[in-house]
């Protein structure tokens, strides 16, 4: 599973790569939504790459992510006590296992009418570079572990 985030904004998108970040529904800049790991998506990725920053995510982080900036639809905020009240819908008890249940792709964010969208704030310290790739010194492209550091620093 893979966590993406948008980073850079809409000017000058080329409308193949505008409709690639729609599909992946990242609207706006430090939006960030979770991915399956699997080919079509890899290849929206790609396409992308130069907007967006991606890795795989880890069952704290994601656990961390959800308690903070995770919300139903309606508006309401994830918590532990609404998903024990929740839990004949839903079947999970608490964050935790809601989260490992995401990673491991037993269940997805809108079968439990969860918004599939994270909205972060921007990072502490700023991003490295938003015009550069990761290997180059900037903050964009595949990430692998290092996605965990930046969404902490963006919760």
């Amino acid at each position: 599973m893979f966590l993406v985030i948008r980073v850079r904004g809409t000017t000058g998108v080329n409308r193949d790569i505008a409709d690639t970040l729609k599909m992946l529904r990242l609207h706006r800049i430090n939006h960030a939504v979770l991915v399956e790991d699997n080919p079509s998506y890899m290849g929206m990725l790609q396409k992308a790459k130069d907007y967006i920053t991606w890795g795989e995510v880890t069952s704290e982080t994601l656990t961390e992510i959800i308690s903070k900036r995770g919300e139903f639809i309606g508006g309401i905020k994830v918590t532990d006590e609404i998903l024990a009240d929740l839990t004949e819908n839903t079947g999970y008890s608490s964050i935790e296992e809601l989260a490992n249940s995401l990673i491991n792709g037993n269940v997805i964010a809108s079968d439990l009418d969860m918004k599939p969208v994270f909205r972060l704030h921007p990072p502490r310290k700023g991003y490295e570079g938003i015009r550069l790739s990761i290997n180059e010194g900037g903050s964009l492209g595949y990430r692998g572990k290092l996605i965990n550091d930046l969404a902490v620093k963006m919760t």
